[in-house]
């Protein structure tokens, strides 16, 4: 398993964090943790697909993200500071998954003996405020149809087959949520790309039928 995160650190360096990570195992929706508890470790997702939710005001959880082989999560738990990180949001598993956890205590050892490795943390922190900067601008100036054509483009790579095809395993209220509208606005896209025969909608599912013409809606 290639992780992108760390493509910055020598062989020898990444093969000291890979070296440094516990191997951890997950049935098909277990929790990994949950938003509020103490952080303390960063994985390293070589296996399966999570799911990020997190609680609005009124009590309600909604699906932030979908992680796949080569994510990575938790990495606010790795910063130098006196109390535990608290969580801020709740990870569960979609599948069987695997991951890496790198314990706060081990990567603090090994940039005390690896400086370079160090930088690693802020190449973590920069890329989760990129994705986030990306996703705010999306929701002030991308119109809803486009953003889920561009999550729809998103899950499909996370979930395709070798032979291209593409069954999504979620609920058009998780993709609302990961789009940021309303369950019967992103049903009303649904509906027409489906007549489209673009997708195929089931009970708990959607089927990517053609990519390409998502990807040129989405303007990726």
């Amino acid at each position: 398993m290639e992780w992108p995160l760390l493509a910055s650190l020598s062989d020898a360096e990444r093969r000291q964090v890979l070296s440094s990570a516990r191997l951890r195992h997950f049935g098909r929706g277990e929790v990994v943790f949950h938003e509020g508890d103490p952080g303390d470790s960063l994985h390293l997702v070589s296996a399966g697909r999570l799911a990020v939710r997190s609680s609005t005001p009124n009590g309600d959880a909604v699906t932030l993200n979908v992680l796949s082989p080569g994510s990575f999560f938790g990495e606010l738990a790795l910063l130098r500071q006196g109390a535990p990180h608290q969580r801020t949001a709740t990870v569960i598993t979609l599948e069987a998954t695997d991951t890496l956890s790198l314990s706060a205590s081990s990567f603090h050892r090994l940039c005390d003996t690896h400086p370079r490795v160090e930088q690693l943390l802020a190449t973590l922190l920069a890329k989760r405020v990129e994705e986030l900067s990306e996703r705010l601008l999306e929701a002030l100036f991308v119109g809803l149809d486009r953003r889920v054509f561009r999550r729809l483009v998103e899950l499909h790579d996370i979930y395709a087959t070798d032979d291209g095809a593409a069954t999504i395993p979620l609920t058009q209220e998780h993709l609302a949520d990961l789009v940021g509208g309303t369950r019967p606005s992103v049903n009303q896209v649904l509906q027409k790309l489906a007549a489209q025969h673009v997708v195929a909608l089931g009970r708990g599912r959607i089927d990517v039928l053609d990519r390409t013409t998502l990807q040129r809606r989405a303007g990726l």
